[in-house]
């Protein structure tokens, strides 16, 4: 294996990383402050990003993206991931399940959203069924060629900026040898739809700016032409979106802890305490040789699992492992560089205590650390047949 990067993939780097310090970095302390992205910044945001060619990178060129593959788009979210997410949701990245559009669907959905034109947003949680998406409740009946959709949606990141939403719903049950289990589909759901309301969120104490929203359904009737795939077949389209997610949540996430780091090595070489450098001492050392290690690991382990998806190797476990390990790294490490910057690590002036209570979050959406666990034990079992 080639750990090496290529000159396209380290111009890629340095393009994003380049975005992010002069468009993103300049606007964060004000977005944490007001929890408030003002709609003209996020679209000079995606304005800027389809001037440097990188909107809808991870779309295929034939659908007029920029063809990015796995590992090079996972590039693109480890620099991304340096940035404020309340602003760089709008460096463009449509949801790659709108490949799955039909050819009138492709022309109302796909086109603009890789053109900029529209914004989607994804809706699958709900509050009495979070990782346990076969226990949605809220369900869609046919009538004649239309479906009548009811019920909530919540936690939907992005919604507030979303021309429409491919939502998530419960259509049936099937009859399993583990018992009933539901069968869900997929719909495009247009902003402004009859029956259909995109709500303020609650007030969330990782990535203010960055908003989740409550959906409601109440008799929304939806034609047949808005499914997104095929009738109860959803449950395929949301396994091939969580690949994508679980590993962008593993590349951002150390993203923000080299950036993290990258702010407080020179301190720990600048700081004198007790007639010298702090770290000098071991207790700092040490821990900055920790934090690089993990880094580093966590690094490996998202590029690798990229690097297999290119390859049509199994990934599952291997995209679980890095979101898992990734996300926990990032915890300890804006933790430790909080320790060592001490008092100040915690105050508005320095970005530590946001990087901290933006990993929170982290390990609980696209799959909770238990979730990720659970995969990774049931992939190394089920070949030994346990």
């Amino acid at each position: 294996m080639d750990f090496g990067l290529s000159e396209e993939q380290e111009m890629i780097i340095s393009t994003v990383r380049n975005f992010v310090e002069t468009k993103i970095y300049p606007h964060e302390s004000e977005i944490d402050r007001t929890g408030v992205v003002p709609r003209e910044l996020g679209m000079e945001i995606a304005r800027k990003c389809k001037e440097i060619g990188f909107f809808a990178c991870n779309l295929p060129i034939e659908v007029g993206g920029g063809g990015l593959n796995h590992l090079d788009f996972t590039l693109v979210e480890r620099e991304l991931g340096r940035g404020t997410q309340g602003l760089t949701v709008f460096f463009g990245r449509p949801s790659g399940i709108l490949m799955g559009c039909t050819d009138e669907q492709r022309e109302k959905y796909l086109y603009p959203a890789v053109k900029g034109d529209k914004f989607d947003a994804l809706a699958m949680t709900e509050p009495n069924a979070g990782s346990d998406v076969r226990g949605m409740q809220c369900t869609g009946k046919q009538d004649g060629t239309d479906w009548v959709i009811n019920g909530t949606k919540h936690f939907i990141s992005h919604a507030d900026i979303a021309d429409f939403v491919i939502v998530f719903i419960a259509t049936g049950i099937e009859e399993t040898p583990r018992g009933s289990k539901k069968k869900i589909t997929a719909f495009l759901v247009d902003r402004g739809t009859k029956g259909f309301e995109i709500a303020k969120g609650y007030n969330s104490v990782s990535h203010r700016g960055y908003q989740n929203c409550i959906l409601r359904f109440e008799d929304c009737r939806l034609p047949e032409a808005q499914i997104l795939g095929e009738v109860h077949k959803g449950f395929e389209v949301a396994e091939t979106w969580l690949y994508a997610t679980r590993l962008t949540v593993a590349a951002t996430s150390v993203g923000r802890a080299r950036r993290a780091f990258e702010l407080t090595l020179p301190y720990a070489a600048e700081r004198q305490q007790f007639g010298q450098q702090i770290g000098k001492f071991q207790g700092v050392s040490f821990k900055l040789a920790d934090m690089i290690t993990a880094i580093d690991a966590a690094d490996l382990l998202t590029l690798s699992a990229a690097w297999r998806l290119d390859r049509h190797l199994p990934a599952n476990r291997e995209i679980a492992s890095a979101k898992l390990y990734a996300t926990e790294m990032l915890a300890q490490v804006t933790d430790e560089c909080i320790q060592i910057h001490g008092g100040m690590g915690l105050m508005d002036d320095l970005p530590f205590a946001r990087f901290w209570r933006d990993s929170r979050v982290e390990r609980i959406w696209d799959g909770t650390s238990e979730i990720q666990r659970h995969i990774i034990g049931r992939d190394l079992l089920r070949p030994l047949g346990g």
